[in-house]
């Protein structure tokens, strides 16, 4: 189990948003909290900090007119912390290799390859093809329909009539290196984690996933170790101090390492 930094940028900005906020029309979205610092600054504190694997998330429309600060942002962030960081948002075979050259070690890809409320089988291989098995991830961010969980995409704004379940994630698992999942219901409001979803989450262990959703106190940090099994990867926002939260960032990467006891 470790602890996955995050690095979002919306118009320009390190943020931390509510994830179901999120819109394209005038480039809006409800906030929780916007840094003073740039993504660089956060960078650096993870690869002072030794921590890997952190994602940074361009959360802009390719054709909004925020796109290139948003983009610059992210290219400082990898520029300050070269081969320890992924990025993702409006990833395509035509700009992911501009983003690995720039010193991302992964790709995050979900719309190019979710499309149409399906999975677009052929995108996903030209992707691999692209970028390689060993540097891709999926994100298979989901939102609760009914009893199951639906993969959502376009920034979290469409959703799709993909299930996640262990099926899926066997069946994708072929194409990627690992899986980003955000449980978007309960993404940026810090009021408690997707518990059906970790746990099933926690049953699936083939390759790397990080859960992202809901974390808001030490005792959820814990519940994800017990239902993930120890081996469920998460990250936090809102609720981490560093973007104004009360969870402290040390105490968070002392129990990612087992160096607190519940």
């Amino acid at each position: 189990m470790e602890f996955r930094p995050c690095i979002d940028i919306h118009n320009g900005r390190v943020k931390q948003i509510v994830g179901g906020s999120l819109t394209d029309v005038g480039n809006h979205a409800e906030e929780n909290f916007v840094a003073q610092q740039d993504a660089a600054f956060f960078a650096g504190l993870y690869r002072d900090a030794g921590i890997k694997g952190g994602h940074i998330i361009l959360l802009n429309a390719a054709d909004s007119e925020y796109i290139d600060v948003t983009r610059k942002q992210a290219l400082l962030a990898l520029k300050a912390y070269p081969g320890g960081l992924q990025v993702g948002g409006g990833i395509t075979p035509e700009n992911a290799e501009e983003y690995l050259e720039a010193g991302a070690s992964h790709v995050i890809v979900t719309s190019y390859v979710f499309k149409d409320g399906k999975i677009y089988f052929d995108r996903l291989q030209r992707m691999v093809k692209t970028v390689g098995k060993e540097r891709l991830v999926l994100d298979v961010s989901c939102k609760k329909v009914g009893n199951d969980y639906r993969v959502v995409t376009d920034r979290w704004q469409k959703v799709t009539e993909e299930i996640v379940n262990t099926k899926l994630l066997d069946r994708l698992s072929e194409y990627c290196d690992e899986f980003l999942i955000h449980a978007v219901d309960v993404e940026g409001k810090a009021k408690g984690i997707e518990k059906e979803l970790v746990a099933m989450l926690g049953g699936w262990n083939r390759i790397p996933v990080t859960y992202a959703g809901g974390v808001h106190s030490y005792e959820d940090l814990y519940l994800i170790k017990e239902l993930g099994k120890n081996h469920l990867n998460v990250t936090i926002g809102s609720a981490l101090d560093l973007f104004g939260g009360s969870l402290k960032w040390e105490e968070v990467l002392a129990i990612m390492n087992k160096k607190t006891e519940k």
